[in-house]
């Protein structure tokens, strides 16, 4: 099928020929908004994303709004907080070992320039392969920077467990990778539908 330059046309389109519930579910979602990233620079963004890994939403809000307040307080951004000399800070406020490694690697690769403006210019595939080669990122929060960062129209985090699960409960398909793949070049769209209608109804976690 030839995709509507309209995401959520296709979006309907594509779901009417293969789930009722799910075309039903995003018909009355209606489309939903893409909003502009919330970071300048994308090493800002990546360090909130694995904040964000494994935790629910609220968890990581919690976490991320004590690392602000630090920063705050001592009048530095947060990622000056990014540094050997504030790993009991970071873990004070709620990182653990393992985040407070990777947020210091993602520093020390912005810092060796991985970060350029030619990232926004790769293939998704391609920029996630670079971005899992710092340590403490993998293929999920790859996902979440090339979907809510870079705006990448066509990804579907299948390890992300609110819009894999959001899209099981709907269609009871358990390849959800296979499933979405008539839904190019639109599947990031689809995720953030998944995404909302999970948080019409809150489960504890949405990361993995």
């Amino acid at each position: 099928m030839r995709p509507n330059s309209d995401p959520h046309a296709h979006l309907l389109a594509t779901a009417r020929g293969l789930f009722h519930a799910l075309h039903d579910a995003l018909a009355r979602l209606g489309p939903v908004p893409v909003e502009p990233p919330t970071h300048a620079h994308v090493a800002d963004r990546l360090a909130l994303e694995v904040v964000n890994q494994q935790i629910s939403t609220r968890a990581a809000a919690a976490i991320w709004a004590r690392v602000e307040a630090a920063a705050q307080l001592r009048s530095v951004a947060p990622r000056d907080l990014f540094v050997e000399a504030h790993a009991e800070t970071l873990r004070g406020c709620g990182l653990s070992g393992a985040k407070v490694r990777a947020v210091q690697a993602i520093r020390a690769a912005d810092e060796a320039g991985l970060f350029g403006p030619d990232l926004a210019t790769l293939p998704h595939p391609d920029r996630a392969a670079i971005l899992r080669s710092i340590k403490g990122v993998g293929q999920w929060t790859a996902d979440m920077i090339g979907i809510f960062h870079y705006h990448d129209p066509d990804i579907w985090p299948a390890g992300d467990v609110a819009a894999v699960g959001s899209l099981r409960r709907l269609t009871g398909c358990t390849d959800t990778q296979a499933f979405t793949r008539p839904f190019a070049p639109y599947r990031s769209h689809l995720a953030r539908a998944m995404w909302r209608v999970r948080d019409l109804v809150p489960a504890p976690t949405r990361a993995a």
